[in-house]
C-alpha cells in the first residue's frame, strides 16, 4: 500500500524558513572563501575550514529544518541518530574538498568547476543520507528521472554560485552567489521529496504505531538536533561580520574604499591635525581648529 505524503505540514512556513538557513549558511560559508581569496595576510586554513564547516551546516540544516513539515499520513516517523550525524559529516567534508581546492589551486575555472560539482554532491549526499535515516513502517522509493533532476539542479546551481562569488566583487555579486546556493540546497531537497514514493507495510504490523515513534511529534525530535548548528551559524556570523577587513570597508564588499584609500596616501601635502581636534564636519579648506573671525583681529 502507497503511503500518502506531505512535504508542507506546516504550509509555506518549512520551505521558507530552510530557504532562509540555506542562504545563511552559504552567505557566511562563501564570505570566508572569498576572504581567503583576496587577501593573502589572511590565515587561509583557518578561513576555509570556517567556509567548509559553515556551508556544511547550511546544507544538513536545511534538510532538517524542512523535514519538520515532513509526513506521512497514518505512520509515525523516527531519525535514526548515527545517520542524521553522519549526514553532517559528509556534508561538511565533501564541500571541505572542493573549498580548499579553490583556496590553494586558485579560482580557476577548473578548479571552480571541480568544487561546484562536489558541493553539489554534498547537497545530494546530505538529502539522501538523511532521508536513510527515516524510521518508519514502510520503504521508501525514488523515481530515477527525478532525482537525475534533483542532482543536476544541486550540481548547476552551487558551481554558478562559486563562480559568482570567486570571479565578481561587490554585494550583488556576494547577494547573487547566496541566493544561487540557496536555489541548489532547497532545490535539491523539494526536488528529491517529489521523487519519492513510500510503500507501507501490511495491516499486520499495525501494533508499530502504538510504539515510542508514535509519542514523538516530528518538531520535539528534529528539535534538539538543528539546535546546534544553528548556534554554530550564528557563531560563524559574528565572527564573519567582525572581520576588520569588512568592517573597515577593505574586503569585497566594495571596490570604492580601497581606491579612496590610495588618494589619501598619495596625497602627503596635508598636515597631519593632532586628533583631538579632528571634527568630520570642518570644511576641507578650512584648518582643523582654527576658526574664522574678523579680519584685523
Amino acid at each position: 500500500m502507497q503511503g500518502t505524503v506531505d512535504d508542507f505540514a506546516f504550509g509555506a512556513v518549512t520551505p521558507a524558513a530552510s530557504y532562509l538557513v540555506a542562504c545563511v549558511g552559504s552567505a557566511l560559508g562563501l564570505r570566508c572563501v572569498v576572504r581567503s581569496l583576496n587577501n593573502r595576510q589572511s590565515w587561509k586554513p583557518g578561513w576555509l575550514a570556517l567556509g567548509a564547516a559553515t556551508i556544511g551546516c547550511g546544507i544538513w540544516t536545511m534538510h532538517f529544518v524542512a523535514m519538520v513539515g515532513f509526513r506521512i499520513q497514518g505512520i509515525p516517523i523516527d531519525y535514526d541518530a548515527r545517520l542524521t550525524s553522519l549526514g553532517l559529516v559528509v556534508a561538511v567534508a565533501v564541500v571541505g574538498l572542493g573549498v580548499f581546492a579553490v583556496g590553494y589551486r586558485g579560482a580557476t575555472p577548473v578548479t571552480l568547476t571541480a568544487a561546484g560539482i562536489l558541493t553539489g554532491l554534498a547537497v545530494v549526499a546530505t538529502y539522501y543520507i538523511g532521508m536513510a535515516a527515516l524510521e518508519l513502517n514502510g520503504a521508501l522509493e525514488y523515481d530515477s528521472l527525478t532525482v537525475a533532476v534533483s542532482v543536476l539542479i544541486a550540481v548547476t546551481a552551487a558551481t554558478a554560485a562559486l563562480w559568482t562569488a570567486a570571479s565578481y566583487r561587490g554585494f550583488p555579486a556576494a547577494l547573487g552567489a547566496t541566493l544561487l546556493m540557496g536555489v541548489a540546497l532547497t532545490g535539491t531537497h523539494y526536488t528529491g521529496m517529489a521523487a519519492l514514493g513510500v510503500h507501507l507495510r501490511g495491516a499486520t504490523d499495525a501494533s508499530y504505531m502504538t510504539g515510542t515513534y508514535g509519542n514523538a511529534s516530528p518538531v520535539s525530535i528534529l528539535l534538539p538536533m538543528i539546535i546546534g548548528p544553528v548556534v554554530f551559524l550564528i557563531l560563524s556570523g559574528v565572527v564573519v561580520m567582525f572581520d576588520p577587513q569588512l568592517v573597515l570597508g577593505g574586503g569585497d564588499w566594495s571596490r570604492a574604499t580601497p581606491r579612496r584609500r590610495r588618494v589619501a596616501v598619495a596625497a602627503p601635502e596635508r598636515p597631519a591635525q593632532p586628533p583631538q581636534n579632528a571634527s568630520l564636519f570642518e570644511p576641507r579648506d578650512q584648518p582643523v581648529g582654527r576658526h574664522a573671525g574678523p579680519r584685523g583681529r
